[in-house]
């Protein structure tokens, strides 16, 4: 049975705006690793506008179906076929220019994104860039009603889940030897964060 490519409206509505901020940051980038690929649209969409960088979709195992579908349909020649990356298992030896990450941090359980920053430094090239885009909480406080709902709605799937605290993730950053270098605020109470590793 053919499955239909997976879809996501969240992905189609934040596009355009995440890849303003790609355009600026990524020129002179060669390679970027995309954490948590998701449906693959991401993969496709900022590819195609971007089309001087080697784009490495990861997500997964059970995921990788779907996001072949989407890769494959573009037939885009910086499209790389996408990993199996499960953030608590084995990583990729190979180093990345930048890292990219879309609503992943509010999934993961918190051990889980203790994890991904931990491993960050074996996969960020000397002067990478980290670019996490998501909903955030500061001084532990939502920044919206929408997202105090949306965290309820994560925690009643799975009490693992849920929006997590700017500082927290802050922490795991400074640990991992990057540093912050935009908060940028985005449309429906989400952030865009760049992280520069040390050169």
């Amino acid at each position: 049975m053919l499955m239909d490519k997976p879809f996501s409206p969240a992905c189609a509505r934040n596009a355009e705006p995440i890849l303003a901020i790609l355009r600026e940051r990524l020129v002179g980038r060669d390679t970027v690793l995309e954490i948590g690929s998701g449906t693959g649209q991401h993969a496709v969409h900022f590819a195609a506008a971007l089309p001087w960088l080697q784009w490495q979709s990861s997500d997964r195992a059970e995921h990788l179906p779907g996001i072949r579908l989407w890769l494959d349909e573009a037939a885009l020649a910086n499209t790389l076929p996408p990993l199996a990356l499960d953030v608590d298992g084995a990583w990729p030896t190979t180093r990345y220019d930048a890292v990219f990450s879309a609503n992943t941090l509010h999934i993961l359980a918190w051990p889980s994104v203790q994890q991904l920053f931990a491993k960050l430094p074996t996969v960020l090239a000397p002067g990478g860039l980290l670019i996490v885009y998501g909903p955030f909480n500061y001084a532990g406080h939502f920044t919206s009603p929408s997202n105090a709902a949306f965290d309820a709605a994560l925690k009643a799937q799975d009490p693992a889940m849920g929006i997590r605290d700017f500082e927290a993730v802050f922490e795991l950053a400074e640990a991992a030897g990057l540093r912050l270098l935009e908060d940028h605020a985005m449309p429906a109470n989400n952030r865009c964060l760049v992280w520069q590793a040390a050169a």
